[in-house]
């Protein structure tokens, strides 16, 4: 698949593709371009059957900086409106892959809105997690209130969006809003491991999990319950149970 100047693409062997975001001199701010460029490569990456996981990063140094600042200096609110971002952000919403954000350095404003866009947050030691955009007279406006309030409940999300205050790693994962902390270059190994499974089973567990947040706990266990059963019709779920029996590694073919 195809890297832009601002966004490097790789799809590996294992079924794990990765997206770097690629602004290093603007701490990978999100300007509209970035934005734009993310949204289409989540939107074929979610069409490539070979493409079975995928990590978000922004490299070695830096996740995102948050918004390009540059973009608010002059801005109104009617052109703000009618560039509908929400759009870009819909893809990452929509793609039924597994998505692992890969966080080390800043993942601040947008950045951390763009993270909570992920499944799983896998942050290196080095990862600070905000939302400073009170400082700037603003707030959040890409989920930071939302994501944060389902992620981590009110208290915790009060603190982070009034006082704008950074976090590290190790506190973002004692609020909830990480799932593991790890040495900053084993920030992509939990990709692999997912990507190795039914490829069928990890879409059917992401889809179940994310409708059932905002069901009612007994529609939910039972969209779970059918989901469960529907799997029983699939081959990978009987080569997962021979595999077992036979003490050996498991060939799924999303089938």
């Amino acid at each position: 698949m195809e890297s832009t100047q601002i966004l490097k693409v790789e799809i590996q062997d294992n079924g794990v593709a990765r997206i770097e975001l690629h602004r290093p001199e603007a701490r990978n701010a999100l300007n509209l371009e970035l934005r734009q460029a993310l949204s289409e490569t989540f939107q074929k990456l979610n069409k490539n059957i070979a493409v079975r996981a995928i990590v978000l990063t922004g490299g070695e140094k830096v996740f995102a900086a948050g918004a390009d600042i540059q973009d608010f200096t002059t801005a109104s609110t009617v052109e703000m409106y009618l560039r509908h971002t929400e759009q870009y952000w819909q893809s990452l919403t929509d793609c039924s892959k597994p998505i692992i954000a890969a966080v080390n350095g800043y993942a601040l404003g947008g950045g951390c809105e763009l993270a909570m866009h992920a499944d799983i947050i896998v942050a290196g030691q080095s990862a600070k997690f905000g939302q400073p955009e009170v400082k700037l007279g603003l707030m959040p406006g890409a989920g930071g209130t939302q994501r944060l309030l389902r992620a981590i409940g009110k208290f915790q999300t009060m603190l982070l969006v009034l006082s704008g205050k950074l976090i590290s790693a190790e506190e973002a994962k004692g609020m909830g809003l990480v799932s593991e902390v790890v040495e900053d270059e084993n920030t992509m190994a939990l990709a692999a491991t997912i990507a190795s499974f039914s490829p069928i089973a990890v879409q059917q567990i992401k889809e179940v999990t994310h409708l059932g947040q905002d069901m009612s706990l007994q529609s939910a266990l039972s969209l779970e319950r059918k989901a469960f059963q529907i799997l029983f019709d699939t081959k990978d779920q009987k080569e997962g149970a021979n595999a077992f029996f036979d003490k050996r590694p498991a060939q799924y073919r999303g089938e």
